[in-house]
């Protein structure tokens, strides 16, 4: 296992941006205890129905505010009460700001020392994305998002929840510059290949015969940030976005989900059609396993010996070292790194691709 200083990532232990931190649907069960970043939070859905992250303990006597399932107050309903979630132990209620604003045996002012952090979160397509700063600050971009959850033809994801992987996040990115693994690993070598960074936003376009599937596969694939991949992807005649979401859980440790969206032959998806866009999440799934089990077996590539033709692995870890370090450097790293790169012996995308992924970036509110 290799950490953030083994890498030269930069003073911060974690990177700056959104996260995926749950699925949406976890939080109808009540307050969830989920840990990302090194530390602890409690999250869960208001009344109103938005989600609050607020860190996990208590700061009376240190109770986590939902990991706690057999008392009273959480059996019969009644921890969450509005957009504010009341302490399992003594009932010392936190608002969606962190803020203590009642404690029921107490008639006085609510000790102003007793608030906790709150998080920024956002229910997005299924997903409930964190906004974590080291310098505590506002989100500088917005999540990912695609307009087709809009569309009722599109059948929404569920997402395959794949646990903790003792890796670092960089050997996650690195795909996105490793144009030479998608033959060995992926039985689909690209015929071309390229990078583009623009600031915030790491984007891959590539094409191949897909041995398995028999057809040519079409990608282009982006992060928007440094946890959340959305790839837009032609084979067959079948047109799919998949999802693959990295949160640091610890350092060196990443908590993984993956999901796909698929368009239903049905303008009103039947229940034949949501069988299809299961099996096409099935299919991605299959193909992101074949990463997930390299990168299980794998030693840490704390530096890469790298050859020409290989990708280019160096800017791609330069863009994400802005994440780590002060985001008033961000524009730095922008300069040194904003450009499309291309591989001597792979062709360059067509043109009509490259068009095709100006459209796609407005993908991204």
């Amino acid at each position: 296992m290799a950490f953030a200083a083994d890498y030269k990532l930069g003073p911060a232990i974690f990177p700056r941006g959104w996260f995926i931190v749950a699925e949406s649907k976890e939080l109808d069960d009540g307050p969830l205890p989920v840990r990302f970043f090194g530390q602890d939070f409690a999250l869960y859905r208001g009344e109103s129905g938005k989600p609050v992250m607020l860190d996990a303990y208590c700061a009376h006597m240190g109770t986590h505010l939902a990991a706690s399932k057999s008392p009273m107050i959480v059996q019969t309903g009644k921890q969450i009460e509005g957009d504010s979630i009341r302490c399992p132990y003594h009932a010392w209620r936190y608002g969606p700001d962190g803020q203590v604003d009642d404690i029921p045996y107490h008639d006085g002012p609510c000790p102003k020392s007793a608030a906790i952090k709150s998080y920024e979160v956002r229910d997005v397509m299924g997903c409930v994305m964190m906004w974590f700063d080291p310098e505590d600050g506002e989100p500088d971009y917005d999540p990912p998002y695609l307009y087709e959850w809009e569309d009722s033809q599109w059948v929404h994801w569920e997402l395959d929840h794949l646990g903790e992987l003792a890796i670092h996040g960089q050997e996650i990115l690195d795909n996105m510059a490793d144009a030479q693994h998608l033959g060995p690993t992926h039985g689909a070598p690209c015929e071309y290949f390229e990078n583009d960074i623009r600031g915030p936003l790491y984007i891959q376009r590539q094409g191949g015969f897909h041995h398995g599937y028999g057809c040519m596969l079409v990608t282009a694939t982006w992060y928007t940030g440094p946890g959340i991949l959305l790839s837009k992807q032609n084979f067959g005649g079948t047109e799919a976005f998949e999802l693959i979401a990295n949160t640091p859980v610890d350092d060196g440790v990443s908590k993984v989900w993956h999901a796909a969206l698929a368009k239903a032959a049905n303008k009103e998806p039947t229940d034949a059609d949501i069988a299809a866009a299961r099996e096409v999440q099935a299919g991605a799934l299959e193909a992101f396993a074949a990463d997930f089990d390299v990168w299980r077996h794998k030693r840490p590539a704390k530096n890469i010996m790298q050859l020409p033709n290989d990708g280019p692995f160096r800017t791609g870890r330069k863009w994400y070292q802005q994440f780590y370090d002060l985001r008033e450097k961000a524009p730095e790293y922008h300069a040194a790194v904003n450009g499309v790169y291309h591989i001597d012996n792979l062709e360059k995308p067509p043109e009509k691709e490259a068009s095709e992924l100006e459209r796609g970036l407005q993908w991204n509110r």
